[in-house]
């Protein structure tokens, strides 16, 4: 294997960066004990402001407390799975948190999940507690007994919410929730954290880097869904290359919390990174993209990032005519990528607003604690993801001789680096095949994603190796799909395609071929579609469905999904 364009790019890429910020060190502690320890200065600043009710470092860190003791006095040890099923809210950030300080790790499961979604997971990791947004009470009551989960705490999100809002939301959300009483299994938020104010036994547990700290959710490179486990150290790593790549971010700054906790790129970039820097967090539970403009307006936040989705809503949006950027300082794009004549249009338009700087985009995934790459201040170019953060490395390479490529030729990207995964929970195999250690034993990851650097060192993405359906931001695997409805009773074969859709830039779309024993009735769709709405995620259901007598296939008969696409 050669490396020897990797060490010239190597050379390219640090030019962007000062000679000393090269490398960045990996902080050997918890998520917990890094947040700690960088916000010592600032325990007056805000922390979390939730609709107006804005809490302090000070007593942000006394609620962390709490919680982790109550944790404690429910019997949670270190390296217990301990899942979050919650929107952005308060107690979801002090949730993870006190996970981390006790030594337990997270495990972060989409709030919207279909009851057998939520159940694997559980099962999967072994979870033994779990927090949920209440009106995920039904889902646990139907699962509970088929899990090791002793205790699920209800949440609601007007926990945190100003008295009057909180009474509001009631009226209008939670009195629609049929609840149950505290008991054995089940317990309200405020009841479960009162249970920390009178624990007095010592919480304090010694945590390092290479420790479990979070298991994440993602389809891996080859579109099966997976149990990513990542490190305290490869997402405490990622604040310091942050410092570097965004030098004029400071704690006099704020950030809009809009993409998802459950979300890796959310909770790393958008969650961990903002608080381990002392900015203000603006967490927003629930994206109305109709109500974009009033966020911008009240909130007035310096940082702001987002799927490229979100972007598209900002153009979209008609009251957007007159409001004032000027304060923006980043405006960053990630989930997925933004094509240069859209990057074009989001730039025009926050110059027009006042903005002096335009949207910059970056690249990583699940398997890279999030962002890996990154445009810089110094490196932007129209159209590229940048180029990696201090200490990450990258390589093209030949899809099928895994040799690198010469500069500008497209190949498979490989990142390697401090915030790279421990693995795949449970699946040694699909870790090695997506780990690989080179001969001077450096750790690189198959990225399953082709693209090409330039000669300034800067990386284009071009497109996914596998089949990937990106809607709202969120990666839709159409081969987990097939294979949930090919389980379905009254369903031979099916193919999922993605097709266009004006907002959320691609939707599923199933075609399926019934057993003979079957014909095409409006109760066999309404089944069909009821089976998907317990098994999938709402965004993963098939927005049209096609029946046929049969699937188009390649030469070696194969179902021919390019063919359907072309179809669409």
């Amino acid at each position: 294997m050669k490396l020897f364009s990797l060490n010239k790019n190597k050379r390219r890429w640090y030019k962007y960066y000062r000679k000393d910020e090269r490398e960045v060190e990996t902080p050997d502690m918890s998520l917990y004990q890094y947040l700690y320890n960088s916000n010592l200065n600032r325990m007056n600043n805000i922390a979390i402001n939730y609709f107006d009710n804005k809490i302090s470092y000070k007593n942000f860190f006394i609620q962390i407390d709490i919680c982790a003791k109550a944790l404690k006095s429910q019997g949670i040890r270190k390296k217990d799975v301990v899942s979050i099923c919650m929107p952005n809210t308060p107690e979801a950030v002090i949730m993870f948190y006190a996970v981390s300080k006790i030594g337990a790790i997270s495990n972060m499961i989409h709030p919207l999940s279909a009851e057998e979604e939520i159940k694997k997971s559980i099962v999967d990791t072994k979870s033994v507690m779990l927090i949920t947004v209440n009106f995920n009470y039904k889902k646990l009551k139907n699962i509970i007994d088929e899990t090791e989960l002793y205790k699920v705490i209800l949440s609601s999100p007007r926990d945190s919410m100003p008295f009057a809002m909180g009474l509001g939301y009631f009226f209008l959300e939670d009195r629609k929730v049929k609840l149950p009483k505290s008991n054995e299994k089940f317990i309200f938020w405020k009841d479960f954290y009162n249970k920390g104010k009178d624990y007095d036994t010592n919480i304090i547990v010694d945590t390092y880097k290479d420790d479990p700290a979070v298991i994440l959710h993602s389809g891996g490179t080859s579109g099966r869904p997976k149990s990513i486990v990542i490190s305290n150290g490869a997402i405490n790593v990622v604040p310091n290359q942050a410092h570097i790549a965004l030098p004029d971010i400071n704690d006099t700054d704020s950030m809009l919390g809009i993409l998802p906790m459950f979300h890796c790129f959310g909770l790393v970039e958008c969650v961990h990174y903002p608080l381990s820097t002392g900015l203000e967090l603006i967490l927003v539970p629930r994206f109305d993209a109709g109500r974009f403009d009033k966020l911008l307006r009240k909130y007035r936040p310096t940082f702001i990032a987002g799927v490229p989705t979100l972007f598209e809503a900002l153009l979209k949006n008609k009251h957007m005519d007159d409001i004032d950027l000027s304060n923006v300082k980043y405006v960053v794009s990630g989930g997925d990528s933004l094509n240069a004549e859209r990057n074009k249009r989001v730039n025009d338009f926050l110059k027009s607003h006042g903005s002096t700087r335009g949207i910059v985009q970056g690249y990583g995934m699940t398997e890279t604690s999030g962002g890996c790459i990154f445009s810089t201040t110094n490196s932007y170019t129209l159209g590229s993801v940048g180029i990696p953060l201090p200490s990450n490395d990258l390589r093209i390479v030949d899809v099928d001789t895994h040799n690198e490529v010469d500069v500008g030729k497209v190949g498979e990207i490989q990142i390697s680096g401090p915030s790279v995964m421990l693995g795949y929970l449970d699946d040694e195999i699909e870790t090695n095949r997506v780990l690989e250690k080179d001969d001077k034993g450096k750790i690189w990851v198959h990225t399953g994603d082709l693209g090409y650097i330039n000669e300034n060192g800067c990386l284009f993405f071009v497109q996914r190796l596998k089949r990937l359906i990106i809607s709202s931001g969120y990666n839709v695997y159409p081969s987990h799909i097939e294979e949930v409805l090919n389980k379905n009773k009254y369903v031979l074969n099916s193919c999922v395609v993605g097709i266009p859709h004006p907002y959320k830039v691609q939707v599923p779309k199933a075609y399926i071929v019934l057993k003979s024993d079957f014909h095409d009735s409006f109760k066999i769709r309404s089944e069909i579609k009821e089976y998907l709405e317990k098994n999938l995620a709402k965004y993963m259901i098939p927005k049209e469905f096609v029946f046929r007598e049969s699937l188009p296939k390649t030469m070696i008969g194969k179902v021919d999904y390019k063919k359907l696409e072309d179809e669409k």
